[in-house]
């Protein structure tokens, strides 16, 4: 038996009366390591989600998305994944450095299916997969500590539409994120990143980049 609960799921567990299904299920789906089909569901996924424990104690959740591909099992309690540009804040990767805790979330909603990892993160700017991630700024890898599926019921059926334009690809020039032309941003922005603005018509406001995102052109 693992140690996936504590004191307070008990309670909840008691109160509900599942402290036996709770113990049946962690005992049949929660493992350490990589099953096979899991591996191949893993990295057959173009995104997912990550969580991370800040300095104040909040979890923050994250949207990582990239290839199919975007995450290696490296071995069967290994997972690897890139750290793409971003908006400079760094809450994800500041995070893992303060708190290696982290929680990933793989899911196939047209399936659907879902994949829960918990583990322990580290980062590294020189990792040797930084060759099989073009652009990629660093590479998380996670040490696992779990692996299980997840019940899929409740998860809505939507249909992919597209790759975003933004993923980084070997060969391939990427286009220059919009907001980064916002006026008030112009004096905090690299002088390669000042550039941007005029490779794209000129400098906007904020409001007009909220315009472009709710038209899907941010």
């Amino acid at each position: 038996m693992s140690d996936l609960y504590g004191p307070q799921h008990r309670a909840l567990q008691e109160d509900f009366d599942s402290i036996a299904l709770a113990d049946r299920v962690d005992a049949l789906i929660v493992t350490p390591d990589v099953a096979p089909e899991q591996q191949g569901f893993i990295e057959s996924r173009d995104f997912f989600f990550l969580t991370s424990i800040d300095h104040r104690g909040y979890p923050t959740c994250s949207y990582k998305g990239g290839d199919i591909g975007l995450v290696k099992v490296v071995d069967s309690q290994t997972l690897a994944f890139p750290i793409y540009d971003g908006n400079g804040m760094f809450l994800s990767t500041g995070n893992i450095v303060g708190n290696a805790k982290v929680g990933l979330l793989f899911i196939d909603f047209e399936t659907p299916h879902r994949v829960r990892v918990h583990g322990d993160a580290c980062l590294d700017r020189s990792d040797e997969l930084m060759a099989a991630y073009p652009e990629a700024k660093l590479i998380i890898r996670v040490n696992i500590t779990e692996i299980f599926i997840n019940c899929p019921r409740y998860i809505h059926r939507y249909q992919r539409i597209a790759s975003s334009k933004y993923v980084p690809k070997s060969g391939q020039t990427t286009p220059d994120p919009q907001w980064k032309r916002i006026d008030l941003l112009q004096d905090s922005l690299s002088a390669q990143d000042q550039l941007i603005a005029d490779r794209n018509g000129g400098l906007i406001t904020i409001e007009e980049y909220g315009e472009m995102v709710i038209k899907g052109e941010g």
